[in-house]
């Protein structure tokens, strides 16, 4: 029996300090494992203790990354256990084989875009105009597939969100807010899609997954069982599904918690 276990990476397996949500006394900690670093400064870390269970769950399952980052951003991170023969990148518009981009399942992506969503000049352009100065950090594209915005969220309007998702979704696209983050991004663009392109070429049974945004939405509805911590937009919004299991605990603990339902439910 072949299992994928596809998860979301940023505040569903790995953490920055600012995410890490610890509980309790200083002295009962937990002992944390660093995975990223970026620009020769620590950035992500999990508890040494979900290193250990990622790395027995790397050796009994097909285990995929599956992230909103682009290929350059997660390549700045290492983590436990077998390297993973696939990845996906960029909300499933790169699906790496062995590190590298398959070119033909790009430009599938691409062709999907094409048809069905306004260009991304179009959307980064009225995300740039919109935008105000006083909470807009920074202003990116991803892979040259969608948009994103770095704000502050304690200056960010509610109401200016709403009428971004409003108008991207007449435009074929849909919005995010994960932390400082705003996505804007093409609506076929997705990691369920690329998912199944693995579990395709695995020949899986089951597909297990896990994430905490809206993002990870369609990944966890396409899985056959699936996990989200208790925090992140998903849990934010109240939003659930039957084979979900929406977890209490927040933070690097619920990393660790949904690799030990992984590694069970793998078994």
């Amino acid at each position: 029996m072949t299992v994928v276990v596809a998860s979301d990476l940023d505040r569903t397996l790995i953490y920055s300090a600012a995410a890490l949500d610890l509980a309790g006394p200083d002295a009962s900690a937990p002992r944390l494992l660093c995975v990223e670093v970026y620009d020769r400064k620590p950035l992500s870390y999990m508890t040494e203790t979900a290193a250990g269970v990622l790395a027995e769950l790397t050796a009994s399952a097909v285990f995929v990354p599956t992230t909103t980052r682009t290929r350059e951003q997660y390549g700045r991170i290492s983590l436990p256990g077998r390297p993973p023969a696939y990845a996906i990148c960029a909300n499933g518009g790169e699906l790496l084989v062995d590190g590298e981009s398959d070119r033909a399942w790009r430009a599938g992506v691409e062709r999907r875009i094409g048809a069905e969503c306004a260009a991304l000049a179009e959307v980064r352009a009225h995300l740039v105009r919109t935008a105000d100065p006083a909470w807009l950090l920074k202003e990116r594209t991803a892979e040259d597939l969608f948009a994103y915005l770095v704000v502050d969220r304690s200056l960010l309007p509610g109401e200016w969100v709403a009428e971004l998702a409003e108008w991207a979704g007449s435009r074929g696209w849909s919005v995010s807010l994960q932390g400082r983050k705003l996505y804007a991004v093409p609506r076929p663009l997705t990691k369920s899609a690329a998912v199944a392109e693995v579990a395709r070429r695995t020949g899986a049974t089951e597909v297990l997954a896990a994430g905490d945004s809206l993002l990870d939405a369609d990944l966890l509805l396409a899985a056959g069982r699936g996990w989200r911590p208790g925090h992140g937009e998903l849990a934010d919004s109240g939003w659930s599904a039957p084979h979900v299991t929406a977890l209490e605990t927040r933070g690097v603990a619920a990393g660790e918690e949904i690799l030990r339902a992984f590694t069970g439910a793998a078994a």
